[in-house]
């Protein structure tokens, strides 16, 4: 075993899981072919008196389960409880009926079924068949949905009103775990696959992060030599307050961007970069404005074609190759350039696979660099048909982030666990704490 354990982890978690599914497939005794969910529960009962489904480990877990079959075994009473899904392995018609015939013996059924929980006896001689139903409705109504809690009351007062003693059996618990541990075995599977598959994605998250910190790093250092080439001295005579507070918010932007994009971990943390970038360079170009007199400039989204532009003039229009035009922003020069026939100067950036691509048809990755600057409403449009806007557009894509049942409140009040409030009628019938529903339930009689 030791030798087969060690080739496991040689071999990595996946092949682990498959041994120990194997071992276990050869401990459990195979179901006959014809085999159905009731089958199953029947056969678990005759043994511990309780069966869980493995569909509802995840709101009955395996602790809760061996700690109700262990109580079960201790008060030594024919009380059987069965855990089931809203499933059509498990019909309403008749529920109770067939499943006291497929376990063989007298007793207190308790069916938990999908929402709802119900209780009957097969006869006055083991509890009387309106105490079993009031003392399951007082439960249910009592714990919120709460499956160990509800199962567990009922369970102590049945206990005490209960006649006869509980079926002798010394199989082990692990014949009520056998299900669930196979579920949790499926459960460990699916968390190896997740977590293989965050390990890819965090991988991927690094890829596009030291792409973005190569592009962002340019843009830092473009706009730092915009700063060093101003001739402006916040002491000079001719320099006013307006004046300082704009050089003041050029800078604070550069060291706010700097600072950011050093702690960034992932990609979704270059967006505010970029804004501080931006308005840096508004910052820059009011200043211009100020010291030149010319009218301060409006607030504009930076050129499209390359940020790093500053802010924008005028819009002009513009279509990717094959794409419908639509107005884009531009700086003075770009426009000059459109209208001239020209190229407009266009910024690259170095996609996946090692090439360089004007920013729209870079990918997704760069979706947060370009966010920063033109904000999440104005994005989409402007890249319509290109490889970035076909990723904006996809639904629930944010390119800025990473971004009961059955109450059983309704029918009479209840008068204690040996009033019949529906006495004649349906042994199941009426909606004093969720039934299964109607006459369909198929009760042992009365």
């Amino acid at each position: 075993m030791r030798t087969l354990l060690r080739r496991c982890r040689a071999a990595g978690p996946a092949a682990l899981l498959a041994v120990l599914l194997g071992l276990l497939t050869a401990l459990v005794p195979a179901a006959p072919a014809s085999a159905s969910g009731l089958n199953d529960a029947a056969d678990a009962m005759k043994r511990v008196q309780l069966y869980v489904d493995p569909s509802m480990s995840g709101r009955f877990p395996a602790e809760q389960a061996d700690g109700l079959a262990e109580k079960l075994k201790d008060v030594d009473k024919p009380i059987y409880v069965a855990v089931l899904p809203d499933s059509a392995a498990y019909p309403t018609k008749n529920l109770f009926v067939d499943l006291r015939t497929k376990v063989g013996a007298e007793g207190v059924y308790a069916i938990w079924r999908g929402d709802q929980f119900q209780a009957q006896s097969t006869g006055p001689e083991v509890l009387d068949q309106a105490t079993a139903r009031n003392l399951a409705g007082a439960a249910y109504r009592s714990n919120g949905g709460d499956i160990d809690a509800t199962l567990n009351e009922f369970v102590d007062g049945a206990a005490a009103k209960t006649a006869g003693v509980g079926p002798q059996h010394s199989t082990s618990i692990a014949w009520v775990l056998v299900p669930v541990l196979l579920v949790v075995l499926l459960g460990a599977g699916a968390v190896l696959l997740r977590r293989r598959a965050r390990r890819r994605k965090e991988e991927k998250a690094r890829d596009e992060l030291a792409r973005l910190r190569t592009v962002v790093d340019e843009d830092i250092t473009a706009f730092g030599e915009e700063l060093d080439r101003l001739d402006f001295d916040p002491g000079a005579p001719d320099a006013d307050d307006a004046q300082r507070t704009d050089y003041t918010a050029a800078l604070d932007a550069y060291d706010h961007a700097k600072r950011t994009m050093d702690a960034a971990q992932r990609p979704a943390d270059v967006r505010p970069v970029t804004e501080a970038l931006e308005q840096g360079r508004f910052a820059l170009a009011t200043l211009a404005a100020r010291r030149e007199g010319r009218p301060l400039p409006e607030r504009r989204v930076p050129c499209f074609f390359d940020p790093r532009h500053g802010p924008s003039t005028t819009d002009v229009p513009w279509a990717p190759p094959g794409g419908a035009p639509r107005p884009v922003p531009a700086c003075a020069d770009d426009a000059a350039r459109i209208s001239g026939g020209r190229d407009p100067h266009v910024r690259t950036v170095e996609t996946a696979d090692g090439h360089h691509q004007p920013y729209w048809n870079a990918g997704p990755a760069y979706s947060p660099w370009a966010g920063g600057y033109f904000g999440g409403g104005l994005l989409p449009g402007l890249l319509v048909g290109t490889v970035l806007g076909s990723a904006l557009a996809t639904p629930g894509y944010a390119y800025a982030d990473d971004q009961g049942g059955a109450d059983g409140q309704g029918g009479g009040e209840y008068a204690g666990d040996d009033f019949d409030p529906d006495a004649g009628g349906s042994d199941f019938g009426g909606d004093d704490f969720g039934g299964f529903g109607g006459d369909d339930f198929g009760g042992f009689g009365g």
